[in-house]
């Protein structure tokens, strides 16, 4: 660590106060903000699921605010080009008469990009995307542009329209460090929804970090130790997500296709440091591993026919997975 307890002590202390800020502005989803922050300080991207009117938006947007980070909106459409997202090369025009061409960025250059509903895009705009999530560039006309660090794409897609809708690629699924389900408020929760948004209270979203300090709080994170028994019991745990893999459950052999590439555990490991952190500890734990597996590998387990002709979802999967394997072997 640089300077030992006092930059871990800093780092928690920005860690917390980014969490109150963005949870004064929503509410409920506690712990859709707290995993999306998770992801955010990992850097990693987050694919939101949900019905529409859920707030997802305006999380991404407050998050925007309170972490002091450039945010753009891309509204996905069938008919929404690479160009749009990308940018594209335009000739401008000189005194003379001349032409030169001169590259006019497109909306992805920002740090926080919302993909609002990105399967509704067509997969080669979809694809445009990939570069840019997993490189952090974005190649136009045989140029490589660099896009502004820290870059985070938050992607949303509604669970129920299949109609004009195209699936996201298992290849861009797996770019996604989490996948969460955002759920509908309960009673309290729409009433509260109610009263701060149908009155005229305005409340300003406070800015409590930067930049700088997020890339910052991306480093610490790397530098948070993980025992050997709890690295070994993350790892077997996506191992037994693999029907090929000899020590997997039953219901893994019998209902799922394929199990999670590698970067599933990478994103358990990333993740489960930042929720150490976010507990005040210094150490990840089974418990964290325990929690980041359900968003870290639901979107990277791919079930067969007889999973959804029994309605058996990636999480019940996840579930067997984690009462099968043991936290010490």
């Amino acid at each position: 660590m640089h300077n030992g307890k006092e930059s871990f002590e800093k780092v928690l202390d920005t860690v917390s106060r980014i969490e109150t800020e963005v949870s004064r502005h929503m509410i409920g989803q506690r712990e859709i903000i707290r995993q999306v922050i998770m992801c955010i300080l990992a850097g990693g991207n987050v694919l939101l699921e949900g019905m529409p009117g859920l707030g997802k938006t305006r999380l991404v947007n407050i998050l925007g605010k309170v972490m002091g980070l450039e945010f753009s909106r891309i509204q996905f459409t069938p008919d929404l080009m690479p160009a749009d997202v990308t940018g594209t090369s335009i000739v401008d025009r000189k005194e003379s008469g001349e032409g030169m061409f001169r590259f006019q960025p497109g909306p992805i250059f920002s740090n926080i990009v919302l993909a609002d509903e990105i399967n509704r895009a067509t997969p080669k705009t979809q694809s445009a995307m990939l570069q840019a999530m997993q490189e952090r560039t974005v190649t136009v006309a045989n140029t490589t542009y660099k896009l502004p660090a820290p870059f985070f794409v938050l992607a949303t897609q509604n669970p129920i329209e299949m109609e004009g809708t195209y699936p996201l690629p298992e290849a861009q699924m797996d770019r996604f460090l989490f996948k969460l389900n955002v759920p509908s408020p309960d009673f309290n929760e729409l009433k509260e929804i109610i009263l701060l948004t149908t009155t005229n209270r305005e409340e300003t979203v406070e800015t409590v970090t930067n930049a700088d300090e997020i890339l910052q709080i991306q480093r610490v994170s790397k530098e948070i130790p993980i025992a050997e028994p709890v690295l070994d019991y993350a790892i077997r745990l996506v191992m037994a997500t693999r029907p090929d893999h000899e020590a997997s459950p039953e219901p893994v052999k019998k209902y799922v296709r394929y199990g999670s590439s590698p970067r599933g555990a990478q994103a358990v490991i990333s993740t489960a440091r930042i929720r150490a952190l976010l507990s005040g500890r210094y150490n990840v734990s089974f418990e964290d591993i325990q929690t980041v597996v359900y968003p870290s590998l639901r979107h990277r387990i791919f079930v067969n026919f007889d999973a959804v002709s029994e309605d058996i979802t990636s999480d019940m999967i996840i579930d067997g997975i984690t009462k099968d394997v043991k936290t010490y072997q």
